[in-house]
């Protein structure tokens, strides 16, 4: 009974696993449709959110069952919890990429990107890949040294995140109302992908750990006789 258990413990990982590895590509998927205006790939990754949608599902019936059936404690109760948390933030991931698929979908036959700004859209695309790619890394190996890094990672995103916002701001934008809303979205969506990837990982940390990984950072703060940074 207990093998049986603690089996279905490591298939609820393997979910997680499955539904990081699916949005990661969706998000990549995404935004090739979107700097290519290909309509094909972007109602691909339109229909493909239901997998990650069913995947969710039955992680939760499956994660649920355990709570009732054999009322764990401890680690157990712990990644039994996480992961319901994490599975949340992956479906919102999921839905995110759709999102990139959908303002693809709404401007064809034309790219909803301006040219003198689709470098910086790949990048963020590209970014945001890697960064669920190594969220994904971290549920396999439970790598809380990897896991802390995926914040800093996240900067590089919070910086592009910005640059587009000072294009928009530019005096001398000349793209219309209807662009500066679509780069504004789709700005919105790549951050708030690689802040859910983040989440993930910060999740492991607690899952690992026992510990929030804002208390790790404030402990390594104090340890090198350095203040916590605001707003971690």
């Amino acid at each position: 009974m207990r093998d049986a258990y603690h089996e279905e413990l490591d298939s609820i990982g393997d979910s997680l696993v499955e539904m990081a590895r699916l949005v990661g590509s969706a998000i990549g998927r995404a935004t090739t449709a979107m700097l290519d205006a290909d309509l094909k790939l972007a109602e691909s990754v339109i229909a493909a959110d239901d997998k990650v949608d069913d995947l969710q599902r039955d992680l939760e019936t499956r994660a649920i069952q355990l709570l009732a059936r054999q009322q764990p404690v401890a680690t157990d109760l712990r990644i039994v919890v996480t992961s319901l948390r994490m599975s949340a933030d992956l479906e919102r991931s999921g839905d995110l990429a759709q999102h990139v698929a959908k303002v693809t979908r709404l401007r064809f036959p034309e790219s909803p990107v301006p040219r003198d700004l689709q470098a910086t859209l790949l990048e963020m695309g590209q970014l945001a890949q890697r960064l669920m790619a190594k969220a994904a890394e971290v549920i396999i190996t439970k790598d809380v040294d990897l896991a802390m890094q995926l914040e800093q990672d996240d900067d590089a995103m919070d910086l592009l995140h910005r640059t587009l916002f000072q294009h928009l701001m530019d005096d001398r934008w000349k793209h219309g109302i209807e662009t500066a809303v679509d780069v504004t979205l789709l700005g919105r969506y790549y951050e708030r992908f690689a802040d859910h990837a983040v989440s993930v990982a910060r999740r492991v940390v607690y899952l690992v750990t026992g510990d929030y990984a804002d208390e790790i950072d404030a402990a390594g703060a104090d340890n090198d006789g350095t203040a916590p940074v605001e707003g971690r």
